[in-house]
């Protein structure tokens, strides 16, 4: 079997209060891309791995990794407008029968064997998303009011999302939507059920400036 990570690079630096995109800020003297890819590089898969990054930020991407003397091995490709786009561009670079993890930039911390767990389990299910139960209390707002959800049926979504490349492939032959905010909801929206595994609580996403600092406390722990 055949694999393959794309890794998701779009985002800003707008909700870190940062100039500098997230995924490019130091964690552990290491910019945090370059966390999120040596762990895919590690884990016993090797997926062949494609970093789809806006095309104004990959000269500065190509000058991080000659400072950081990074050398894993990794095809650049353009990202899109939105997300949608920027997985839809990958997808057209993979012209083999694989199982696809795509995965958040900005979740450094996935382990390797969360990495091949995924894998494994598409294989086996056509499909896998990591997800984590809530552990808090969850309300629904609509129309002004709340409604107590049950919170042993709510699942926190995280990445790595895999999943056979025949479906994913078809799924991005949507039309784009607003509703699309992660690939499950792309490839649900041909009719295709989504199955859970178990994902990681140190899988954290960095978004805010103390999601870098608790990133930071974890790599030390």
């Amino acid at each position: 079997m055949k694999y393959y990570a794309i890794i998701v690079a779009g985002g800003s630096g707008n909700r870190m209060q940062t100039e500098i995109p997230k995924q490019f800020l130091l964690l552990k003297n290491l910019p945090v891309l370059m966390h999120t890819i040596k762990a895919f590089a590690q884990s016993d898969a090797q997926p062949k791995i494609l970093l789809v990054l806006n095309k104004d930020q990959q000269g500065y991407w190509k000058r991080l990794c000659e400072e950081f003397n990074f050398r894993v091995p990794h095809e650049v490709i353009d990202g899109g407008t939105e997300r949608f786009y920027s997985v839809k561009n990958a997808l057209n670079f993979i012209n083999e029968e694989c199982i696809v993890a795509i995965h958040d930039a900005v979740r450094p911390l996935v382990s390797k064997a969360l990495i091949d767990n995924c894998f494994k389990e598409a294989v086996l299910q056509g499909n896998v998303i990591a997800a984590v139960q809530s552990s808090d209390s969850v309300r629904m707002l609509q129309e002004n009011k709340t409604s107590a959800l049950k919170r042993d049926e709510i699942y926190l979504v995280q990445t790595p999302q895999t999943f056979n490349d025949r479906v994913l492939k078809e799924a991005y032959q949507q039309d784009y939507s607003p509703y699309f905010t992660d690939d499950a909801n792309v490839v649900e929206a041909i009719g295709e059920d989504i199955h859970i595994i178990n994902g990681e609580r140190n899988n954290i996403k960095i978004t805010f400036p103390i999601d870098l600092e608790l990133a930071e406390l974890l790599l030390r722990s």
